[in-house]
């Protein structure tokens, strides 16, 4: 009987398939597959359903055996352990594969969007730059630590921090005035990274048409246009906006029973990166209502009133999540209504 489903658990250089019939009987079992022979292993089968867990380098081995008419879903890892018979067999890469090939069939299965390689370019982008600035933020937390041994508490403030810590170079003894020397020296080249990756994201959104058209949405800027469609394509893995801001983790956990619904915080699943960018552009929404009278205003500064700073800037969120994936997936289609500009 032909294969019909194969599960691959990828690494960095020994896989391991398992991969079972129209019956669901193994069919296809290695366990040991080097980098070199997985294409080749995979071309020569027909068509099939391939799962993989979502990591490093599955969207690169995804589209590759996409070339050869194969099916590939993507999977959380957190989503395939249930499936893993650890009590029989133990922890392995063959039981790993296993595990996938047997998620991989589940009718309620969630599935994580293939990248495309352009893709992939502009979310590297985000990434490095969001090293560097995590790399700053490090810096200048090190240099205010060490400062403290010494009796200097200084202001959190960035800026503060710098023009205070001059005044009290004298004070420091030793070696540690070339230690702050250097930490403030490096976080200037961060600086300067960080604003280098700031013009390279901001000239690939307006070079793209649908960035453009994510632009116009209140909140969100270059970094969260780009972002976001890199993130999720054209948005056609996604019914409707409200699965979008389920996926980014905007929208209240639930534990209802015995029909009682009962709504927590927000889930903060999928990506914290998109996630805080988009919180970030909420924050600058409300900040800049002023005296504003459209209507997104006058429901933003309404939602305010009523349910507090933070659920307002979550719920803004959430709302610009839903409105960029109708912009990507209608495209001109879709118009806000000058009101609700």
């Amino acid at each position: 009987m032909s294969i019909i489903t194969v599960g691959i658990d990828l690494a960095k250089n020994v896989f391991a398939v398992h991969g079972v019939d129209d019956n669901g009987k193994a069919a296809l079992v290695k366990p040991k597959v080097s980098r070199e022979h997985l294409l080749p292993l995979m071309a020569q089968l027909p068509p099939c359903v391939i799962g993989m867990e979502a990591c490093s380098g599955a969207h690169h081995w995804a589209r590759l055996f996409r070339q050869y008419g194969h099916t590939v879903k993507l999977m959380a890892p957190k989503f395939v352990t249930p499936y893993r018979m650890s009590g029989k067999r133990g922890k392995n890469d063959a039981a790993d594969a296993q595990a996938i090939c047997e998620a991989v069939r589940r009718p309620h299965m969630r599935f994580v969007p293939v990248k495309e390689e352009h893709q992939q370019i502009i979310l590297c982008l985000h990434r490095t730059r969001n090293g560097f600035v995590e790399e700053r933020t490090a810096t200048y937390n090190r240099l205010r630590g060490l400062i403290s041994e010494f009796g200097i508490v200084l202001p959190q403030k960035i800026a503060n921090l710098r023009r205070d810590i001059i005044l009290h170079l004298e004070d420091l003894p030793g070696y540690v005035n070339q230690c702050v020397g250097d930490l403030l020296a490096h976080a200037d080249a961060l600086e300067v990274r960080i604003a280098d990756y700031d013009r390279i994201i901001a000239k690939a959104a307006r070079d793209d048409a649908r960035s453009k058209r994510l632009m116009k949405l209140p909140g969100i800027g270059p970094n969260t246009a780009s972002a976001m469609l890199a993130s999720i394509g054209g948005g056609h893995d996604f019914k409707n906006g409200r699965q979008v801001a389920a996926w980014i983790g905007l929208t209240p956990g639930q534990y209802s029973s015995g029909g009682k619904a009962r709504l927590g915080r927000i889930t903060k699943a999928g990506d914290r990166y998109l996630r805080s960018l988009l919180v970030m552009g909420a924050r600058a929404v409300l900040s800049g209502l002023g005296d504003k009278q459209d209507r997104f205003s006058r429901w933003a500064r309404s939602l305010q009133e009523r349910r507090g700073y933070w659920k307002a800037v979550v719920a803004i969120a959430a709302k610009n999540a839903r409105l960029a994936w109708a912009v990507l997936k209608f495209g001109d289609e879709f118009r806000l209504s000058p009101s609700a500009a």
